[in-house]
């Protein structure tokens, strides 16, 4: 009996044995295919044999396979239409309870990149069998997990909830930025404020100690900084480091995705946009597909030379009846920022348009109207188009946001009669609105009453009221406000002039009561609002300033500039003024290299504007070769920026050569001055003329003044005359000074343009008008920073200066022409 048994256990043991190998052998088989019908072949001939492992490996490999091809070469829809893939589906959804929880969650992640639907019976079964084991999950197997749930926009689900939660108590274990980046973009929608607050210091901590970080990590970081709506510096920044270590890596689709992801967050980099022009300049002869090249033309159009911007336009208009919907948006929005002119791409664009219309939801709607009206599109009939789906869309709207998006946008129309239904449906929205969903609606009102498009019976009278209750609404808005962060976050995108005249004033006093939450985490913000506002508030810039030099340490340097903006242009000196430049400054010192060179030139002016200098970043500047690595950036920079970096660098120069000659830094921006000058000669509007005249009668005679002079380093004054040292004018007829009264006069020798001809004690006059633009908008109007620098300026190249504010020439006080005549007389020659 004991052998029989010992026969029998060893044919059992060979049995498992044979059948273990048989088993390993197809395992192998299966991985080890290199094409996707080697696996369907494999999977036909052994059905009665395959476990959930050869299940698991097959859907893998086959997605591995699909995976090493070019994406515009993958053949998944082949691939899903398979029998045998159905036959793989069903046996995997019948042996999903027996496959283990790594492979569960990597055939859930494997069906949906083959684009399998997210209500295909596996992928729920898949679904909710890993959702039963998510706690003993490992790491990785989460993150995976996680991001399959994210990719069937599960954004708000319980499950993903559940996911948080198990992150929330893991956090201090996570050591790999793969996983935690993955898990960081899954989670975004369902996190507090305090817990993504901590997944950003962990990827901060982990991307600082790692030497080598994959692109695609960083990528992932910037997604769920987007998704948070949130600006954080730092990490931007050692992003934004990581992609210039990865550049050879980076192809078309990842510069135009990081792109995408900086345009969204609201920030850039120059030493990227060189790297990304120079990587896409190379390209753009090998775009053969429409996906591709718009990417290239999204990226690389707005900052392309001449040449390629023109090889750009041509191709887009060979390649225009390919480009899908969503491609054609990108074209025209690149087109926008280009500031395009190009009618033949344009109405090539257009008659896509015509085709596509019905494929694009509101906001991509809203978009579109956008971008033809700042492109000058004649296209009656498209705008007429747009105006019925827009309508369509506005009837049935129930979310603020749209509603207002769209009211806004119909405003734009060319020709556009404004419908009764707007209004009501403007009303009916306003207590769930926002803001800036208010200030939208007020702009649109304020444009269609304006232009008189309110052709229906009341139309004003109706406008007027929804005016009222929208002023009402804002009101209500901000005296329910007790949260600062809240409050500064709507204020981001609110401007215009109904913000400015109705809630203006009403939005700083309920800032000033929520001073107690000002931090060193919202100054940034609050000196945006408040730089927008133009309003000298004494209290909020206090706290400002105690709160930076408290936390000086804990601010990134870029965000310094513009609290340093803050006080320049405004021309606030706080208590501690001293201490609170010196901090700054210190700070910015020790860390001039995680600056941009242009924004340094940007700091330099900030700081001149307020009278400081600080050795170490003037002598950085006025250097060889920063200015040729700042010529290099200017070539990629918007224009916009381009022009004020350009101006910046120009005033600063004149700014260290007037107050600071021990520097030894010459005065080269001549010939910049003049293209500037000659570009821009304008004709002298009537208020100063009328100046001009009574100047004249007051010195008795045109010889005596001149209008539109340029100083030495190219100030421009609107009137300049000499009195002698008994304050009698000097003729300039006298002085052999051509006076070429109606257009502005060049000093071609700056240093010493005529100033020793003039007698012992003879002083010059720089009569300065200053509108609303030279003073900050409250009831203090004081002058601003840069007429200030301006006027210390003159009196240093020996002017004495007598400025004239527009709000005592327009008050009632001066309300006649003998009046007007006895101020000036006042101004120049002081009281008798």
């Amino acid at each position: 009996m004991f052998c029989l048994r010992q026969v029998c256990s060893v044919f059992t043991l060979r049995h498992y044995q044979a059948r273990t190998l048989c088993s390993d052998l197809l395992l192998s088989q299966i991985s080890g295919c290199i094409h996707e019908d080697e696996v369907f072949s494999l999977v036909g001939r052994n059905k009665a044999r395959l476990s959930e492992k050869h299940v698991g490996i097959a859907l893998h490999t086959l997605w591995q396979l699909q995976k090493k091809r070019p994406l515009l070469s993958r053949t998944s829809d082949y691939v899903r239409n398979h029998s045998e893939f159905l036959t793989l589906c069903i046996l995997a959804e019948n042996k999903v309870e027996h496959m283990e929880d790594e492979v569960i969650v990597d055939t859930l992640y494997s069906i949906l990149r083959l684009k399998v639907e997210d209500h295909v019976s596996l992928a729920k079964v898949l679904v909710t069998e890993a959702w039963k084991r998510l706690e003993r999950l490992s790491l990785p197997a989460l993150s995976k997990f996680a991001l399959c749930l994210y990719k069937q926009h599960r954004h708000f689900s319980p499950v993903l909830g559940h996911v948080a939660h198990i992150v929330d108590m893991k956090l201090d274990s996570i050591q790999d930025i793969r996983i935690l980046s993955v898990l960081m973009i899954t989670i975004s929608e369902v996190i507090t404020e305090s817990f993504r607050d901590r997944l950003l210091h962990k990827a901060e901590q982990l991307l600082e100690e790692k030497d080598e970080v994959h692109f695609n990590y960083a990528r992932r970081i910037l997604q769920f900084l987007q998704n948070a709506k949130l600006k954080y510096h730092p990490l931007l920044e050692k992003c934004n480091r990581i992609f210039l270590e990865s550049a050879s890596h980076l192809d078309i689709h990842s510069i135009s995705h990081i792109f995408g992801l900086y345009e969204q967050l609201g920030f850039d980099n120059a030493e990227f946009r060189l790297i990304a022009k120079e990587l896409l300049s190379e390209a753009v002869d090998d775009c053969y597909d429409p996906e591709t090249f718009a990417k290239l033309f999204f990226s690389l159009g707005p900052m392309a030379g001449s040449k390629v911007r023109e090889r750009l336009l041509v191709t887009a208009v060979h390649m225009a009846e390919e480009f899908s919907s969503q491609q054609v948006l990108m074209i025209l929005k690149t087109m926008q920022k280009m500031k395009c002119r190009n009618s033949h791409l344009l109405k090539k664009m257009v008659s896509i348009l015509h085709e596509h219309l019905d494929s694009y939801h509101v906001l991509q709607l809203v978009k579109l109207t956008q971008y033809l009206v700042a492109l000058h599109c004649q296209d009656l009939e498209l705008f007429a188009k747009l105006k019925v789906l827009l309508l369509g869309y506005l009837k049935s709207s129930v979310i603020p946001a749209d509603t207002a998006a769209i009211i806004r946008v119909l405003a734009t129309l060319p020709s556009f009669q404004v419908e009764e239904m707007i209004i009501n449906k403007a009303a009916a929205v306003l207590p769930q609105c926002r803001l800036h969903h208010l200030n939208c609606i007020a702009t649109a009102l304020v444009r269609w009453n304006h232009h008189g498009q309110l052709h229906w019976q009341n139309g004003s009278e109706l406008c007027a009221k929804l005016l009222q209750k929208l002023n009402d609404s804002g009101f209500q808005r901000l005296q329910k406000a007790n949260n600062l962060n809240l409050l500064l976050e709507e204020l981001t995108y609110v401007n215009g002039e109904w913000f400015e005249e109705v809630l203006n004033e009403e939005t700083l006093a309920k800032c000033q009561h929520l001073i107690d939450q000002i931090t060193w985490a919202n100054v940034l913000p609050l000196s945006f609002f408040l730089i927008k506002s133009d309003h000298r508030c004494p209290a909020l810039f206090d706290r400002i300033a105690s709160v930076t030099v408290e936390n000086i340490d804990k601010i990134p340097p870029s965000e310094i500039y513009f609290i340093l903006f803050l006080f320049s242009a405004l021309n606030y000196d706080p208590p501690d003024n001293e201490e609170f430049f010196k901090s700054c400054i210190q700070h910015l010192a020790s860390n001039l290299s995680h600056l941009e060179t242009y924004r340094l030139v940007l700091l330099g002016h900030v700081l001149a504007m307020a009278g400081y200098f600080p050795p170490v970043l003037i002598m950085t500047i006025f250097n060889v070769s920063f200015l040729s690595k700042l010529d290099a950036q200017l070539k990629v920079l918007p224009d916009t920026v381009k022009q004020r970096v350009h101006s910046s660098l120009m005033k600063l120069n004149r700014a260290v050569c007037l107050e600071c000659p021990e520097f030894h830094i010459p005065w080269f921006h001549e010939p910049y001055c003049q293209r500037v000058f000659h570009n821009s000669m304008s004709r002298i509007n009537p208020q100063r003329q009328r100046i001009h005249r009574m100047l004249t009668e007051i010195l008795g005679g045109r010889h005596y003044s001149r209008i539109s002079v340029l100083t030495p380093y190219y100030y421009e004054i609107d009137f300049e005359c000499v009195l002698d040292v008994n304050k009698k004018p000097l003729s300039y007829m006298a002085q052999h000074i051509p006076l070429d009264v109606g257009g502005i006069h060049f000093r071609h020798d700056i240093k010493a343009e005529g100033r020793k001809a003039l007698p012992s004690g003879a002083q010059r006059i720089a009569v300065e008008f200053l509108d609303s633009k030279a003073f900050s908008k409250d009831y203090s109007r004081h002058l601003k920073g840069e007429p200030a620098m301006k006027k210390r300026h003159l009196e240093m190249l020996g002017y004495r200066v007598v400025q004239i504010p527009h709000f005592e020439w327009n008050s009632m006080v001066l309300s006649t022409k003998g009046e007007q005549l006895e101020y000036l007389r006042q101004q120049l020659y002081g009281t008798e």
